[in-house]
């Protein structure tokens, strides 16, 4: 980041350290900013070729700071304005920089849109956590969560997002979308997203969240199937299905398939911790966007985002 000069932070004597300015600067040492800026690189328009374009680390810095603190365009912008830890970490000066506005921050989200560059960071991300040894690829989780969307017609269209669907989950309705995701099982770190209207079950997922390469899988009672579950028969190839056993019609399971079903319902408890981060830390309840795939590029910049979070003492120990 760049050195301070006479920005109105640097004013204040002996300023107290807070925890979004320790966040900021542990994520700031994790984040491998020059793999994810040569991946943007190719496409971010080039100086000569009308208006000078913004610094792009100044706005790949931005971007995530949205995804952090649940930011809209028009309040990253005003963000920026307001507090002084944002803009030390986007690397501007009020002083002598020019603060992006809301159309240059959505114009560069779409741009990562566009060109499919959150999945990208993802796979480049992940990448890093396998050569640290963070991520083993020996066995999956597969998990998926709700996210709401606004189920309100008061709008241009006059009616709720087409891409988006309704679906019952004990005894309550939900309208929106459905996050999928792939979990190692090493450190609950994600590896796949899909995103999809919230009426598509689970199990029919099952095989665009794995990677190929696992022993074992872990899936809660939704992707339980005839062939993939406890009971079934070994199978010759690929992994072991660590589904737990379903409660019979009219009856109950035996104490030893409970005791099973405990088992894997602990081991299976890091599949929630990605959810948990994206929802409590970052403060993502509700889809923003309207689309599946807007929705979709964010919550995997989200997941990407929350990988780096979850393991971030080990890697500052390591060296960053």
């Amino acid at each position: 980041m760049k050195q301070l000069s006479l920005d109105d932070s640097g004013f204040v004597k002996k300023p107290k350290r807070t925890r979004k300015q320790q966040f900021l600067e542990e994520m700031d040492k994790v984040i491998p900013w020059e793999a994810l800026l040569r991946l943007i690189e190719p496409h971010y328009p080039k100086a000569g070729n009308g208006r000078p374009p913004l610094p792009m680390e100044a706005m790949l810095r931005i971007h995530f700071m949205q995804q952090w603190f649940n930011y809209s365009d028009p309040g990253m912008e005003e963000a920026l304005h307001d507090i002084p830890v944002l803009r030390r970490c986007a690397g501007l000066d009020a002083t002598v920089d020019k603060i992006p506005d809301e159309s240059s921050i959505l114009h560069f989200r779409h741009l990562l849109e566009r060109h499919d560059l959150a999945q990208t960071m993802l796979a480049t991300i992940n990448a890093l956590l396998i050569e640290r040894g963070l991520i083993l690829n020996k066995g999956d989780m597969v998990d998926a969560t709700l996210v709401a969307a606004p189920p309100s017609t008061k709008n241009r269209e006059k009616k709720r997002d087409p891409e988006m669907s309704s679906t019952k989950k004990g005894n309550q309705w939900y309208f929106g979308m459905k996050a999928h995701i792939g979990v190692d099982t090493a450190n609950g770190l994600v590896h796949s997203v899909i995103g999809t209207a919230a009426k598509v079950p689970d199990v029919v997922m099952t095989d665009q969240l794995l990677h190929g390469e696992e022993e074992t899988v872990h899936g809660d009672k939704g992707y339980t199937t005839n062939e993939r579950n406890l009971s079934a028969r070994a199978p010759k190839q690929g992994p072991v299905w660590c589904f737990p056993y379903k409660k019979p019609a009219g009856g109950e399971l035996p104490e030893w398939k409970q005791a099973i079903n405990r088992r894997l319902s602990s081991l299976r408890a890091k599949v929630e911790h990605p959810f948990r981060v994206i929802k409590r830390q970052f403060g993502y309840t509700k889809v923003r966007y309207r689309g599946l795939e807007k929705n979709t590029a964010q919550l995997t910049m989200l997941f990407a985002l929350s990988n780096l979070y979850m393991v971030r003492r080990q890697l500052l120990a390591s060296g960053g």
